[in-house]
């Protein structure tokens, strides 16, 4: 019998992926609608379950399930998708399920975090947000010449932070002036580690960057734009520059050995027809997150 990762039903599981394939207010390339399933067949069938960290199979000592809400995510309003997932996402934390999502779309954050400030008080927790976009638009309409929302990929962290998330944003390229007079504003709290905006301008140290993760729990969000289009080409905005790949990887494994971890996404993978590097790379952060997570178990 071929072995997944996917070892657990629901009821069992201690980690849960939760798909959300949706992306109704995507701005830029279409795709991320098949980001959940193209990340799952790379973790069930193509990453190593033996860590090069720990020396041991993960799937051994982790019990890990998946949920998919399915197509029919992608019907729904911002609204009525934010609300569907708030509530899969409440059911499985009060069952003391560690949930991890998988998108789709930054939107689909917003339901996770709204579920997750139901058992932590937000401001004992910081989300580590790893972007080139700081997403704190306060709405759309300035780019979305259709029915604009609030809801939307571009203004997932502004809802962080109005429920009152410490934010700290990392690999950030490009923002608006808004966005740029919000996260000034030392009254919201979002702290911005910006990428170097040409050659030679030098990459933030680690050190520094884990300096600001002040609360005792963390959520990781990583918008796989964050990183170098060299690593993660398969997006819906690329943007030039960004996290190299092993940075990326001692950033949330040292993160996560320095906080407790109570949730995390992975967004934004647009599957590309010519190349699995994203969704592989994806699913690769993710069982570094897990494994990271129970380091003390695997030692």
């Amino acid at each position: 019998m071929v072995k997944t990762i996917i070892n657990s039903n629901i009821n069992e599981a201690e980690v849960v992926f939760v798909s959300a394939p949706y992306e109704k207010t995507a701005s830029s390339h279409k795709g991320t609608v098949g980001g959940p399933a193209a990340v799952v067949e790379q973790l069930n069938h193509q990453i190593e379950f033996f860590s090069r960290r720990f020396k041991k199979d993960i799937t051994n000592f982790v019990k890990i399930g998946h949920e998919d809400l399915g197509e029919d995510l992608n019907k729904l309003s911002p609204v009525e998708n934010a609300f569907k997932i708030e509530n899969v996402c409440q059911e499985l934390i009060k069952k003391d399920k560690f949930v991890f999502m998988l998108g789709g779309e930054h939107a689909v954050s917003v339901g996770h975090l709204r579920a997750l400030s139901k058992k932590y008080n937000p401001k004992d927790v910081t989300i580590l947000h790893i972007d080139a976009h700081c997403d704190l638009r306060n709405d759309d309409s300035d780019y979305n010449e259709n029915e604009s929302s609030d809801l939307a990929h571009s203004t997932v962290m502004r809802r962080a932070s109005e429920l009152g998330f410490p934010l700290v944003q990392v690999g950030i390229r490009t923002y608006s002036e808004d966005e740029y007079k919000y996260f000034s504003n030392k009254k919201n709290n979002v702290t911005v580690f910006e990428w170097p905006a040409r050659a030679g301008g030098g990459t933030p140290k680690i050190s520094d960057i884990l300096k600001c993760l002040k609360t005792k729990y963390l959520f990781i969000s990583v918008d796989v734009d964050g990183f170098d289009p060299a690593h993660m080409p398969g997006t819906g905005t690329v943007v030039q520059g960004g996290l190299e790949w092993w940075y990326g990887i001692s950033l949330l494994e040292q993160a996560i050995a320095k906080k407790e971890l109570v949730g995390a996404d992975i967004v934004e993978v647009s599957p590309l027809p010519d190349s699995q590097l994203t969704e592989y790379g994806a699913a690769q952060l993710a069982y570094t997150m897990i494994g990271a997570k129970f380091a003390k178990r695997l030692k």
